[in-house]
């Protein structure tokens, strides 16, 4: 299995001579040898890229203070389905109806709450949650979670600061080459408070008392961590075996949320500029057009138009363009920070502005000349705004001949760039 399990076996030896410490492990052979369980598992060893197919049965023992139970196991590279299906007939209707949630919903996130709300009542808990750790930005978010009605204790998002993404960095560490970590009783809180007394600390300066924490992890990446906390501690078997199940089929289903919303993303967004591009205005447009949107009247639409793009391509290379296209979305986009922008195509962008009226518009226009000066860059500009039962298509044919208007009197006043921009 590996190398340390060609150590000769000399009876009585600590059994980490053998193969690594495993907190769960102990638990187990606790539960067996000394309260008489017959118990199986079938998990996963990190640390090897192993599956453990494991079973332990209590033996009568003729010492006293002593237990003894029959361990024996099976070592595979890969994953056995028909094993990790080998669970009790509780923890098998648990895990179906999750999979049976996941499936027949459309909306994951609403469906993943249902979910976490089950998870938290089979373990009698005081608060479930799963939480996204995005290591490239150093944030953590709550993606969803219960919490008992009856506890005391706050939401996530209370304590999501980026000195608990430290902690959050610790985790993987104290889960070691085992599955999880479980908190159950005292002697588990003391060896916590050994290994990582600053999570130790967080977690009892909330009021928890027993956690047991799984990670998230598709094709061996990590992307949160799902929790149980303040849970009935009698259960504890039966929650791990859930939990070890259900995470498998969760983070299936997290990665694949992720994966639609950066599509998504990607579908509506411009990748030159950061802004939204054109399929994303279109959308919005119809949704506004079809009532579909809950946009604040009245509303501003402004088109821009960037002057003198063609000069600065042809004289400078298209570098210099794209990054003169870029100044100019960072520039609406900071204007317009309370607004939509979108780059309709080349050269212009369009930008729907909710809760603005004429005198909101006016300023923000200045505005925005004055910042257009400052960044050397040059805007034809047009605007209209629509009152509630205007029609935006109207808005936007307005708006748009007010811009080529205004670029018109830009050419007439600039007539050396007249052919060139």
């Amino acid at each position: 299995m590996m190398a340390t399990m060609h150590k000769e076996f000399v009876p009585g030896s600590p059994y980490e001579e053998y193969f690594p410490q495993n907190k769960n492990f102990e638990d187990f052979c606790y539960r067996s040898a000394v309260l008489g369980q017959p118990l199986h598992t079938y998990v996963s060893l990190p640390f090897m890229n192993l599956w453990l197919n494991m079973f332990l049965l209590p033996l009568e023992s003729d010492k006293e203070n002593t237990g003894y139970c029959l361990y024996s196991y099976d070592v595979t590279p890969k994953a056995d389905a028909e094993q990790r299906a080998s669970v009790s007939a509780d923890t098998s209707a648990a895990v179906l109806e999750t999979c049976i949630k996941l499936r027949a919903s459309g909306n994951t996130k609403e469906t993943l709450g249902e979910v976490i709300d089950d998870i938290r009542k089979i373990c009698e808990s005081d608060h479930c949650c799963i939480l996204l750790v995005d290591k490239e930005n150093r944030a953590c978010t709550t993606f969803s979670e219960s919490i008992n009605p009856e506890s005391n204790v706050l939401p996530m998002d209370t304590f999501l600061d980026e000195g608990f993404f430290d902690i959050t960095q610790t985790w993987d560490d104290t889960i070691g080459g085992s599955t999880c970590v479980i908190v159950k009783n005292q002697q588990d809180r003391e060896w916590l408070e050994s290994v990582n007394p600053v999570w130790y600390k967080s977690l009892t300066g909330a009021g928890v008392y027993n956690i047991v924490l799984f990670p998230l992890v598709y094709n061996d990446r990590t992307l949160g961590y799902m929790w149980a906390l303040n849970f009935n501690e009698e259960n504890t078997v039966k929650i791990k075996e859930t939990l070890e199940l259900t995470t498998f089929f969760i983070a299936s289903e997290i990665a694949n949320y992720q994966l639609l919303r950066k599509l998504e993303t990607l579908s509506t967004m411009d990748m030159l500029t950061g802004v939204k591009n054109r399929n994303a205005m279109n959308n919005v447009v119809s949704d506004i057009i079809a009532g579909k949107s809950d946009i604040r009247y009245p509303y501003a639409v402004i088109f821009t138009d960037l002057n003198g793009l063609k000069r600065v391509n042809d004289e400078s290379g298209h570098n210099e363009g794209d990054h003169l296209l870029k100044t100019t979305a960072h520039l609406l986009s900071g204007v317009f920070f309370d607004a939509d922008v979108y780059r309709a195509g080349g050269d212009e962008f369009m930008i729907i502005a909710p809760d603005m009226d004429e005198e909101k518009t006016d300023a923000k226009i200045k505005r925005l000349e004055a910042q257009s000066d400052k960044d050397n860059v040059s805007l034809s500009v047009g605007t209209y705004v629509v009152h509630e039962g205007e029609d935006i298509r109207t808005a936007m044919r307005i708006a748009d001949e007010k811009m080529y208007a205004d670029k018109k009197d830009y050419y007439e006043r600039n007539p050396e760039r007249k052919y060139r921009g």
